[in-house]
């Protein structure tokens, strides 16, 4: 089973992963994205990261479970 990878497009160089999560819609809100986020449900280009702040760059994936948007500038 393959996971479908969405394009997000942000206006910055970059997003702290918290925000990105509520931009994307793969958390309800900043509260739901931090349990996710502390839970180690959220990678980073494959890795757990457990950083909320993170800074994703364009060209970074971030998946949720089966969900995965990769970052994009526009």
């Amino acid at each position: 089973m393959s996971t479908e990878i969405f394009d997000l497009e942000i206006r910055d160089e970059s997003i702290r992963l918290g925000q990105l999560l509520k931009l994307a819609s793969l958390a309800e809100d900043g509260i739901h994205a931090k349990e996710l986020i502390q839970a180690g449900e959220v990678t980073v280009n494959g890795q757990v990261d457990t950083r909320r702040g993170a800074q994703i760059q364009p060209g970074d994936v971030v998946c949720v479970n089966d969900e995965c948007v990769r970052v994009r500038s526009n």
